[in-house]
C-alpha cells in the first residue's frame, strides 16, 4: 500500500497491501469490527509476517518497530486506571493553557454500537504539527516543571492498554491559524492490513475563513487517502459524521476516543460503566473484592479501597492540590477532590531535609496522623505525590505484622525523585530507599508520641521520658501495641492539636531490611513489648551503623581528595624544579 504524503509515520512501510482489511467479527453482542482477541494481555500473541528491509530510491535506511511495540509498550500500565490517569494528567496540563474542565464518559458508537471511553477537555488544543508530535513516539513538547507529562508516551501506551483503536479530534488557533486535526491510532487497522511498522493517518482542516478548508501536505489524493482509511476503521462511516464530532468541542479544546475496549480473561469488557452510572468500575478487582471475610470486606468502604476499583475514588486524590478553577467531571457529575490529611487525628507536619546531589537544597513536609476510623480500623501507609499528582498511594512502610503504626496516614509531596514511567511508583535509587527508611523512622515516633491518644497503652519508652519531664504517674492499663477500649470524647470526625517535628539528617537504612513484627492477633502477649522494644532498638541500632558508614565515606572521599590534591602539588613542584633548573643552565650558558 502507497503511503499518503500525510500519514505520520512512527515508523514507515512499503510493503502493498493486498485482501480484506476488515477484522473478523466476534460475536459478543453486537456486529464488533474487532481484533481475533480482545483480551488486552494476549493481544499482542500474533505471528509476524515478511517484512521488507530493503529501502526504497531515494529512502535513508532506519530502524524499524513492528505494531507489536504499541501492544509491548503499552504493558508498562499494569492497572487501566493508570492509564486513565495519563490522560487526565494531559488535560490537567492544559490548565496553562486555558482549560476549565475534562469530561470522562461512556459513550456508544454509531457503527455498531458498542462502548466507547470518551475524553473531552477544552484547553489550547493541537495544531497539525502538535498533533503529529502527540501521535509520534517518545516525543513530548512539555519542559515546564509545572506540567506532570515529560516522557513523550503517555498518550500511546495509555490509550492502547485501553482499547485497540483511538481517534483524536483537537481544535486550536495558533500564530493566527485556526485549524482542526483528526488523526487515528489502530491497532485493529495495523493488524488486519499486515503491517510491519506503524502508520497513523492524519488529516487537517483550516477554519480560519469559517468553513473547514482541508490542509494538503501532499497531494490532494493523499489528503483523501487518510480520509478513506480514516472513515474505514474509525467509528464514524462519512467526512460529515467526522466534522460533527468538533460540535462539542468548541473554538479549541480535544477530544479523544478510545473504542474497541478490551476484555477481561472471561469475554466481559474490563471497564465497568453499569454498576454505578456516574463512575466507572474496574471490574475484576471489584470482583477479588467482593470474595474477602467480612472483617477484610468492612475495610473497602474506606477510601484506601475504594480507589482499587473506583474511578470516582482514585480521581477524587489523584491530585494533592484542589484546582481553583477546574473540573474532573466523570459521567456528568464533577468529582470532589479529596485530601486525607484534611481529616485527620492528632496530626503533625513533620519537615526534613533529604541528602539531594548537586548541593541542591530541599525541604520535605510530611502531614501525618490517625484516620478517623482508628483503632478500629487498621489502614496505615503514605501518599506520596510528584509535582502534585499522586504516585503511591498508601504506602506501607512498617511491616504487615508489625502492630504499631496502624490506623497512621501520612500525605507528603516528593518532588526530589522521579517517578517510573507508568506514575504508579518511583524509580528504585539511593534517595527513595533512604525517603522510605525516613517515614518508617517518622511512622515509629508518631506512634510513639501518640498511641494512647486513640486507646493504646502509652509506649514505654515515651512514658519514661514523660516521667521524667513532667512526673506523671505509670500507666498500667492496656497492653502495649494493642487497642485498649478509646478513650471518651476522641469522636470519629473529632480531630487532634497540630505539630511539627524537623529531622535535618537524612539516615538510610538498609534497602529491603524489614522491621521484625508480629502478628495482631498475638499483640496482647506479656512479651509483645519487650518485642516492640527490640524492635525499636534494631532500626536505631541500623541507623546508627549507617551513620557510621556514611561518615566512612565521606571520610575515604576527603582522603581521595587530600590524595588527587597532593599529587596535583608534587606534579607541580616538579615542574617548577624543572623551570628553574632550566633557567640555571641558561644562566650558566650565558
Amino acid at each position: 500500500m502507497s503511503r499518503p504524503a500525510n500519514v505520520v509515520d512512527i515508523l514507515d512501510s512499503d510493503e502493498e497491501d493486498g485482501g480484506d482489511h476488515r477484522p473478523q467479527v466476534e460475536n459478543n453482542g453486537g456486529d464488533e469490527r474487532r481484533l481475533e482477541n480482545r483480551s488486552f494481555w494476549k493481544a499482542g500473541a500474533f505471528d509476524i509476517g515478511p517484512t521488507k528491509w530493503t529501502p526504497s530510491q531515494g529512502e535513508l535506511e532506519h530502524a524499524r518497530v513492528h505494531p507489536k511495540f504499541l501492544h509491548s509498550n503499552a504493558t508498562s500500565h499494569k492497572w487501566a486506571f493508570g492509564a486513565i490517569a495519563e490522560l487526565l494528567d494531559n488535560a490537567v496540563d492544559e490548565v496553562n493553557n486555558g482549560a476549565t474542565f475534562v469530561k470522562v464518559d461512556r459513550i456508544y458508537t454509531k457503527r455498531d454500537n458498542s462502548p466507547a471511553l470518551l475524553f473531552l477537555d477544552d484547553g489550547g488544543g493541537m495544531n497539525p504539527e502538535g498533533l503529529r508530535k502527540c501521535m509520534s513516539l517518545g516525543y513530548s513538547t512539555k519542559k515546564s516543571n509545572n506540567t506532570i507529562g515529560q516522557y513523550g508516551n503517555g498518550f500511546k501506551t495509555s490509550t492502547m492498554r485501553l482499547g485497540a483503536d483511538v481517534i483524536v479530534f483537537s481544535r486550536a488557533c495558533q500564530k493566527g491559524q485556526a485549524t482542526q486535526s483528526i488523526g487515528l491510532l489502530s491497532y485493529t487497522f495495523l493488524r488486519r492490513t499486515g503491517q510491519d511498522d506503524v502508520i497513523v493517518p492524519m488529516i487537517d482542516f483550516d477554519i480560519s475563513n469559517h468553513w473547514a478548508e482541508p490542509i494538503l501536505y501532499g497531494t490532494q489524493e493523499d489528503w483523501y487517502n487518510n480520509l478513506k482509511l480514516i472513515l474505514e476503521w474509525s467509528p464514524f462511516t462519512s467526512k460529515e459524521e467526522l466534522l460533527q464530532q468538533f460540535e462539542d468541542i468548541g473554538s479549541h479544546g480535544t477530544k479523544v476516543l478510545i473504542y474497541n475496549l478490551w476484555l477481561n480473561d472471561e469475554g466481559i469488557y474490563e471497564l465497568n460503566f453499569d454498576e454505578d452510572e456516574e463512575d466507572i468500575k474496574l471490574r475484576d478487582e471489584a470482583a477479588r473484592l467482593s470474595k474477602l471475610n467480612k472483617k477484610a470486606a468492612e475495610k473497602q468502604a474506606h477510601i484506601s479501597y475504594r480507589i482499587l476499583h473506583s474511578l470516582r475514588a482514585y480521581a477524587s486524590m489523584l491530585y494533592l492540590r484542589k484546582f481553583t478553577n477546574f473540573k474532573i467531571i466523570l459521567r456528568g457529575k464533577p468529582v470532589e477532590q479529596f485530601n486525607i490529611a484534611d481529616e485527620l487525628r492528632f496530626s503533625q507536619v513533620v519537615s526534613y531535609r533529604p541528602q539531594v546531589s548537586s548541593g541542591r537544597e530541599t525541604v520535605v513536609e510530611t502531614t501525618l496522623g490517625f484516620i478517623k476510623e482508628a483503632p478500629y480500623l487498621g489502614v496505615n501507609g503514605f501518599n506520596v505525590y510528584h509535582k502534585n499528582r499522586l504516585i503511591r498511594p498508601f504506602w506501607k512502610v512498617i511491616g504487615e505484622g508489625n502492630a504499631k503504626g496502624f490506623g497512621i496516614v501520612g500525605v507528603l509531596e516528593a518532588n526530589f525523585i522521579e517517578p517510573a514511567h507508568d506514575k504508579q511508583d518511583f524509580e528504585r535509587s539511593s534517595l527513595f530507599s533512604r525517603l522510605e527508611t525516613k517515614l518508617k523512622q517518622i511512622q515509629m515516633e508518631f506512634w510513639r508520641q501518640n498511641c494512647h491518644e486513640i486507646g493504646h497503652q502509652m509506649d514505654p519508652t515515651f512514658q519514661r521520658k514523660m516521667q521524667k519531664t513532667s512526673g506523671m504517674p505509670l500507666q498500667t492499663e492496656g497492653v502495649s501495641g494493642h487497642a485498649a477500649s478509646p478513650r471518651p470524647g476522641l469522636g470519629g470526625s473529632q480531630m487532634g492539636s497540630h505539630g511539627r517535628t524537623v529531622y535535618n539528617n537524612d539516615k538510610q537504612v538498609p534497602p529491603g531490611f524489614e522491621t521484625p513484627g508480629f502478628s495482631q492477633e498475638v499483640a496482647g502477649d506479656d512479651n509483645s513489648g519487650d518485642i516492640n522494644q527490640i524492635c525499636d532498638e534494631n532500626i536505631q541500632l541500623f541507623m546508627k551503623r549507617e551513620e557510621y558508614s556514611q561518615r566512612q565515606e565521606e571520610m575515604r572521599t576527603t582522603v581521595s581528595n587530600l590524595e588527587k590534591q597532593l599529587a596535583e602539588t608534587k606534579r607541580k613542584t616538579a615542574e617548577i624544579a624543572s623551570r628553574v633548573e632550566l633557567l640555571r643552565r641558561q644562566k650558566l650558558v650565558g
